[in-house]
């Protein structure tokens, strides 16, 4: 299998002598893969100096891309033969891309630059053929930009490393109590006021340190559009998420009237500059309806995904119990409890967005109360979420805290920084299972895939969600994309022998991961206090 990551479907080779990638290789693309022909030459060509200039098919020292409708949907072959360079044939664009992306490993970490480093070497590749395609259509990473603010060039970056480790889905967490991070043009003052905050918590909410300085931003809408179309270049979706009816303090700072007027004086909010959960929720108003609608329409004309995220996690219910317009609205509406309004708010959005052709997504707090029709679940509390989901004939993807939750701490040492959650080692991530064995075959069918979660309140920056993300979203994506064998059976020795040549690609990048010997001395955060809890987690 050589040094891949994720593991390839199947290698047959080394065989006889290499392909050689020298300044007159020829790249030649046929119709549909033009996207991918222009992404290896501003990438690998650039790195290694090769102009990779378009010629005939037909030329012996070339790398030809093209499509085969023999192979599935994100599927390819490359083969490398002597005499005739490398062929990378895909089931569809986005297969091609992955092929590219194997290329790119099998240059080496030179390939993972940008500028050459060895422009008079050259470029080896081993006879061989691979073959390989995905286990699940999705493969995704969570990034929360909300507590955090991640500037547009760092959301790029993180786009062109899900590329690399052939991750397709980005989960874009763009508003929570403590930010709202898109313009929106309707409503100007859910970034003039909801962007920032004055001050921000450093640690755990637990922690007596502040960080007093304004912290905030947003993405303008061309910014988004331009993630968006750098994400697709890459055969990436961006899944947006604006989480309602918790979560949403920032905006009803900015917009007083969306909250519970009739039990807080809404007024006296500001964005939030604590962790936790906020007890300041979303009034179940018609007024809160239109103003969300509002804000979905230019979501919708930005996002051209199919799923579109509402969150509903985590919503506190004391002032809807202890307001009579919540209280009313229940009555009105015939439903038993609070947790029926919350299924209720959901249930509008998902007629909402199923009237426009979207499917709505939620996090597994959405089954409370009913489950709307249509929804597809994000189940993060454990297993048992997404397998009531499936069973009742409604798609999930698989995100438990306690197996992806890439905040949660990588080791048990005193030195790592802000310990968060249980112990999640390289190898735990390795060994996490997404699809559980009480599902049948049938059921598991509505497993759309997995992903792996960043919640940022500890990663004041790029630097600290590369220490928690690095290494383990590398072993995550090989869960993901690569078809493993049972928890138990996988060989974490092989996994791990491979990923020690993957540093040199992560070095490459500039990730600032950690490394298998422990944090370096300025990835520590001595005396940040943060929450870690003892033993093994529980798997529910």
């Amino acid at each position: 299998m050589g040094e891949l990551i994720p593991k390839p479907v199947d290698v047959k080779g080394p065989m006889r002598g290499p392909v050689l990638l020298e300044r007159d290789t020829i790249l030649w693309a046929a119709p549909g893969t033009e996207d991918t022909a222009r992404w290896l030459r501003s990438t690998v060509g650039a790195a290694l100096g090769l102009p990779l200039a378009a010629g005939p098919e037909d030329a012996p020292n070339s790398v030809r891309l093209n499509l085969d409708e023999a192979l599935a949907p994100e599927a390819y072959r490359l083969s490398a033969l002597p005499d005739r360079g490398v062929e990378i044939r895909g089931g569809d664009p986005a297969g091609v891309f992955w092929g590219a992306q194997t290329l790119r490993q099998l240059l080496g970490p030179d390939a993972f630059r940008r500028a050459p480093v060895r422009p008079d070497v050259t470029r080896l590749i081993p006879h061989q053929t691979i073959e390989d395609a995905p286990r699940f259509r999705w493969r995704g990473l969570m990034l929360d930009v909300a507590r955090h603010f991640m500037p547009k060039d760092g959301v790029l970056r993180y786009l062109d490393l899900m590329a690399a480790h052939k991750l397709n889905v980005f989960h874009f967490h763009l508003t929570d109590d403590q930010g709202w991070r898109i313009e929106i043009k309707k409503y100007p003052r859910l970034t003039e006021v909801g962007s920032w905050r004055a001050r921000t918590k450093f640690g755990h909410r637990a922690s007596p340190l502040w960080a007093e300085k304004p912290h905030g931003g947003y993405y303008t809408q061309d910014d988004i559009r331009e993630i968006v179309a750098y994400a697709a270049e890459r055969h990436i979706t961006v899944v947006p998420e604006i989480d309602l009816p918790g979560h949403s303090q920032a905006a009803i700072a900015a917009y007083p009237e969306l909250g519970n007027t009739d039990v807080i004086d809404t007024t006296s909010l500001s964005v939030w500059d604590s962790w936790g959960i906020s007890a300041n929720v979303l009034a179940p108003t018609d007024n809160t309806l239109r103003f969300y609608e509002g804000v979905f329409e230019e979501l919708l004309e930005l996002f051209p995904s199919e799923f579109i995220h509402v969150g509903g996690d985590e919503c506190l219910k004391d002032q809807w119990r202890r307001s009579p317009t919540a209280q009313a609205r229940i009555k009105e509406l015939g439903l038993a409890d609070e947790d029926g309004l919350q299924s209720w708010f959901i249930g509008h959005f998902d007629r909402w967005l199923t009237a426009r052709g979207r499917r709505l997504i939620g996090w597994d707090e959405i089954l409370e109360g009913g489950l709307a029709e249509g929804a597809a679940v994000s189940s993060w509390r454990g297993y048992e979420g997404g397998i009531a989901a499936a069973r009742s004939g409604h798609d999930v993807v698989m995100c438990p805290e306690q197996h992806v939750y890439l905040d949660h701490r990588q080791d048990a040492g005193e030195d790592e920084p802000v310990p968060i959650g249980y112990v999640r080692t390289l190898e735990d991530v390795y060994r996490f299972e997404p699809v559980p064995s009480q599902l049948t075959s049938e059921e598991t069918t509505h497993v759309l895939g997995t992903q792996a979660n960043l919640w940022t309140e500890v990663m004041e920056d790029h630097a600290r969600v590369d220490y928690q993300a690095f290494p383990r979203l590398a072993a995550f994506a090989e869960v993901a994309w690569s078809a493993l064998p049972a928890s138990a059976e996988r060989d974490f020795a092989d996994f791990g022998r491979r990923m020690s040549a993957h540093y040199g690609v992560l070095d490459a990048l500039g990730v600032g991961y950690r490394p298998p010997t422990g944090p370096l001395p300025w990835q520590k955060r001595p005396g940040v206090l943060g929450r870690p809890i003892e033993g093994a987690p529980p798997n529910r």
